[in-house]
């Protein structure tokens, strides 16, 4: 079983580097260019995302081999939004970003969310769809002045 422990105040540095190199690892041939670049530089300069570290109920995934290196997050920002999921690219397809909601799927359950909801990007959209979360509606959003499609979704905890 991969290490999963909550996230803490002093992680902030390293998960925003996980942020960055998960974009730029695998979005390739999912986005453009302009794309990566300006989702890859969100969490460096958005205070929307440090925020939602450092107020939000988050779990960090960590290296097998030392657990103070942080290869994947995810943060529930409020209880009932799955604000942020991001994986390192070398550690990704290894099921942990699956063991994260594993863990934060029971404590919103726990806290009493019925349904979870988030925005999932072409990178998350195909495993949540695989672990139960179902597509609302399509939008469009601008990051840094270029335009993403995404989907909101959303999982019911019953």
């Amino acid at each position: 079983m991969l290490p999963i422990r909550p996230l803490r105040p002093g992680d902030c540095q390293q998960v925003i580097a996980v942020y960055h190199d998960a974009v730029i690892s695998q979005a390739v041939g999912l986005y453009s260019p302009a794309q990566i670049a300006a989702w890859s530089q969100h969490a460096q300069h958005n205070d929307g995302v440090r925020s939602s570290l450092l107020r939000g109920h988050g779990w960090v995934s960590c290296a097998s081999h030392d657990a103070a290196i942080i290869e994947a997050f995810a943060v529930l920002d409020p209880e009932d939004r799955l604000a942020l999921l991001y994986c390192r690219g070398r550690s990704s397809r290894q099921g942990r970003a699956a063991s994260l909601l594993d863990t934060l799927e029971p404590h919103a359950r726990h806290r009493g969310v019925r349904r979870l909801r988030t925005e999932a990007s072409q990178l998350s959209r195909p495993l949540l769809e695989r672990r139960g979360w179902q597509v609302e509606a399509e939008e469009t959003v601008n990051l840094g002045g270029v335009p993403f499609l995404r989907w909101r979704m959303g999982k019911d905890l019953s």
